[in-house]
């Protein structure tokens, strides 16, 4: 489920034969681990790594580099405001450049998203079962469709008190969607539209984001397949950091605290193998364009 490696710096250049390994695991369905890669706080960040500063009707701290936005955050001062926003911003530029040397075959195909700050203990939130990420799940957002991009996500645990970040890694997607596709409705003609005239949608739902959006939902509603299906703990340390395609991987974050993450969405003509992708898989299952 692990692909190691053992670099200690973001900005290390990777030799071919590990660029072809990461790519691999990547696209099936394993996790790139970096048991030495930290991400070092300056001394005036190390305040933040407290809950009191997000906003608790958001799951986490926001940051959006391209507009140079920061969001869901409480109590800060004008200065700190700008000093959580420089830490955040050194995350998602870290990340890129992770990427770019361990991923080269992705990274000039990349659209980068939103930065998480992940402050507040989540084996305590309560939420939604839909909200709930300690339920498996693949991702899949009911206002922001990525209309058959790949979802790839850096994280690292900055926790300062020697916690885990623990998930628990389910199926492999095919498995789930076989389960979960005969339990879904297909999309109403029209629908789409609708959604995207009144802003409920960001962007157009195609028939792979309804049914992706199904999936999740159906995933996480159903307490036999939490409990039943078969699945694998793994424990993140601190100073850790790790890649994973989460659209593909089923996964829940049980138990930690002060995470940082980094998405990237990619077209799947980026990957060497499409066949693989989530996309593909449903089309082939259902016999029919998704996109």
């Amino acid at each position: 489920m692990l692909k190691t490696f053992s670099t200690q710096h973001w900005n290390e250049h990777f030799p071919d034969s590990a660029q072809q390994q990461a790519i691999y695991s990547l696209e099936n369905g394993q996790i790139l681990y970096f048991p030495q890669l930290t991400f070092q706080l300056t001394p005036h960040e190390q305040i933040f790594l407290s809950p009191d500063y997000a906003d608790p009707h958001t799951k986490n701290i926001s940051y959006q580099a391209s507009q140079g936005r920061l969001w869901g955050v409480r109590h800060l001062t004008d200065e700190q405001h700008v000093q959580l926003k420089e830490m955040m911003d050194r995350f998602s530029k870290y990340s890129l450049q992770l990427i770019k040397e361990l991923l080269p075959r992705y990274s000039q195909q990349l659209t980068m998203g939103r930065t998480s700050f992940r402050p507040v203990q989540i084996s305590g939130r309560k939420t939604s079962y839909r909200k709930d990420d300690k339920r498996l799940h693949v991702d899949a957002f009911p206002s922001s469709p990525n209309q058959g991009h790949r979802i790839l996500r850096v994280f690292c645990n900055i926790n300062p008190n020697g916690e885990d970040r623990v998930w628990r890694i389910g199926e492999p997607f095919e498995q789930v969607a076989n389960k979960f596709l005969l339990q879904c409705s297909k999309p109403v003609p029209g629908i789409a539209a609708f959604l995207r005239l009144l802003k409920i949608t960001k962007s157009y739902r195609t028939a792979y984001d309804h049914y992706m959006l199904q999936i999740h939902d159906r995933m996480k509603a159903d307490d036999e397949y939490q409990k039943n299906v078969s699945q694998e703990e793994i424990h993140f340390p601190p100073h850790s950091s790790w890649i994973v395609q989460t659209d593909h991987v089923s996964h829940a974050a049980m138990r930690g605290q002060h995470v940082l993450e980094q998405t990237f969405y990619m077209p799947i003509k980026a990957m060497k193998d499409e066949s693989q992708s989530p996309l593909r898989i449903l089309e082939r299952l259902l016999k029919q364009p998704l996109v």
